[in-house]
């Protein structure tokens, strides 16, 4: 179990894509500059394609089922995530928390309570990707969940959920996508529903998963309203930064 810490609960309903990474990192801001510690549970307005930091934008034309739906450039790296029907959240913890400084233990952590929460619930088995796969040395693909990496959440061979970090003076923020269906955005990709006949509603994912964290992360909750100067800050970097495209096309050039 991670060391007790209440954390702040925020539970989003669909948002802009360009809202949505602004505020995850204005919660990385506020947990840099004091002992605030976040969990985000949120989803998106529409199928909204997310690029890695270091990411091409040119890229994206060369994925089709896509190109006709909003980008946005994430603050964490990786590969392509085209965001549709899905459970989405954020971990954000300040650096004075132990779990900081374990990059690989805190992955582990929260993708072993989504593992857990799918066999309680759901009687799915899945698993962490192994150690090994890897595609360091190769040309990976443009879609993140055509990637294997270690500690990546698989069903089968299908990967269903992987995360990605970023770290500011200490803090950290995880963030990652549960893929529940199929999207005709990308048609490529199998979600719970294909691999397992499991048709799983977000909110039904989401109360489960807040279940089995409660044991495994956190002692207790505390249900929070996002403050008017974090709406405000989110606000800014949003129309400042997340729609631009000083930010979204030219960032990883």
């Amino acid at each position: 179990m991670i060391a007790s810490l209440p954390l702040n609960l925020l539970i989003d309903g669909p948002c802009d894509g360009a809202w949505n990474m602004a505020l995850d990192e204005v919660l990385l801001d506020e947990a840099a500059e004091g002992e605030l510690g976040y969990w985000r549970f949120y989803q998106w307005q529409r199928p909204t394609l997310s690029l890695g930091y270091f990411q091409d934008a040119t890229e994206r034309a060369g994925h089709q089922p896509s190109r006709r739906c909003p980008m946005v450039r994430r603050l964490t790296g990786g590969g392509a995530i085209l965001h549709d029907i899905e459970l989405t959240y954020s971990l954000v913890l300040p650096a004075s928390h132990p779990m900081c400084r374990q990059r690989e233990r805190l992955y582990a952590t929260v993708h072993q309570s989504l593992i857990a929460t799918l066999a309680e619930h759901w009687r799915i088995p899945a698993s962490l990707c192994p150690g090994g796969a890897s595609g360091a040395g190769r040309e990976e693909p443009f879609l993140c969940f055509q990637r294997r990496a270690p500690g990546d959440v698989l069903v089968d061979v299908a990967k269903i959920a992987g995360s990605a970090q970023r770290r500011r003076r200490g803090a950290v923020l995880q963030h990652g996508s549960v893929l529940l269906d199929t999207s005709e955005k990308a048609p490529e990709l199998p979600g719970l529903r294909e691999v397992t006949g499991r048709e799983i509603h977000p909110d039904a994912l989401r109360d489960a998963w807040l279940e089995v964290l409660q044991r495994t992360l956190a002692e207790r909750w505390e249900p929070a309203e996002l403050s008017n100067a974090a709406r405000l800050r989110t606000s800014e970097r949003t129309f400042g930064k997340y729609t631009s495209g000083w930010w979204n096309e030219n960032r990883g050039r």
